[in-house]
């Protein structure tokens, strides 16, 4: 990536991060400012910010806990050193899912991303803007959805904005069927990647989650030693719902990757620290805005310091 590109990269993550770094840190310097010596109170009022971002009641103890101990050893002593120890923690609580997706595809055995999520989180999006991160490895779409009416279309609609084949039957037909052709039609086009799109389910609905899981056998019958990346895309501005959400997907089909899509219009950003505690799953991308290149990689220290405004 270019000085410019990066530069540009640094200030849209800092855009779209702006609402949740207002709610963490907004008023802090004014409750800071004039004190000789920062108190317990400083530290309640971070923690009572933390919350309210979604952090997580157990992130967010095991944070207080930490500056309540700098504060006693008189580590503290303004609003640069909360900030620096705020920052410190949070990198170190996002470094182990800190792990971006690399795809090494063998002759004949694409790499598939199984997408999966409820309805509306924007998972047809981020299965288009996947399309084009992936394009010069050679994609295939499947459209796997073939519930929701509209469904085949807007993936084909994707394919043709990313300029890549997609592979579709009638509204109603078997979604693993879906796949399974799609499958094949990668082999024969020696496509690198095949994304697959599934139909939006609610993560208590069990016979939706059996599709999913049918549809994971089908993978595997077509053939065992194919690798398969079960992406779970959460709306960050559903908070800690995204908890309960990755629990229940993860307990039925295995999660492997996370995707965090409308951080640009949330301020509930810190349930990415929640997640991470609790469950360690690879973030793999965020999205940032609608254009296809909003959808970025995840980075533990960028990611800290556009939320902290740290330069």
């Amino acid at each position: 990536m270019t000085e410019a590109a990066e530069a540009g990269l640094w200030i849209r993550l800092r855009q779209a991060l702006g609402r949740t770094r207002t709610g963490l840190t907004a008023g802090l310097d004014e409750i800071i400012h004039g004190r000789k010596v920062l108190d317990g109170a400083v530290v309640e009022e971070v923690e009572t910010r933390l919350l309210l971002a979604d952090v997580g009641v157990e992130t967010t103890r095991i944070i207080i806990e930490r500056l309540s101990g700098l504060l006693q050893r008189g580590e503290l002593a303004d609003l640069g050193a909360v900030i620096r120890a705020l920052r410190a923690h949070m990198i170190e609580l996002l470094a182990p899912v800190d792990a971006p997706l690399f795809v090494f595809p063998e002759a004949g055995r694409p790499f598939v991303i199984l997408v999966v999520g409820i309805n509306g989180v924007g998972k047809t999006t981020t299965i288009g803007k996947l399309a084009r991160y992936f394009h010069d490895q050679g994609v295939v779409l499947a459209a796997g959805d073939t519930f929701r009416a509209a469904a085949v279309e807007q993936i084909q609609h994707w394919g043709q904005l990313a300029g890549v084949p997609v592979i579709a039957q009638p509204t109603g037909a078997d979604a693993a069927a879906v796949i399974f052709d799609a499958l094949a039609a990668s082999r024969a086009r020696g496509a690198g990647v095949l994304i697959a799109d599934t139909a939006g389910r609610l993560h208590n609905k069990t016979n939706l989650m059996e599709e999913l899981r049918k549809i994971r056998r089908a993978i595997g019958k077509f053939d065992p030693l194919v690798e398969v990346e079960t992406l779970l895309v959460i709306d960050a501005g559903t908070g800690s719902n995204a908890v309960s959400q990755v629990r229940e997907f993860h307990a039925a089909v295995g999660v492997t990757g996370l995707a965090l899509t409308k951080l640009d219009g949330s301020a509930r950003g810190g349930v990415v620290f929640a997640l991470a505690r609790e469950f360690g799953l690879p973030i793999r991308f965020i999205g940032l805005g609608e254009k296809a290149e909003d959808l970025r990689p995840f980075a533990a220290e960028p990611f800290v310091d556009a939320l902290l405004a740290v330069d």
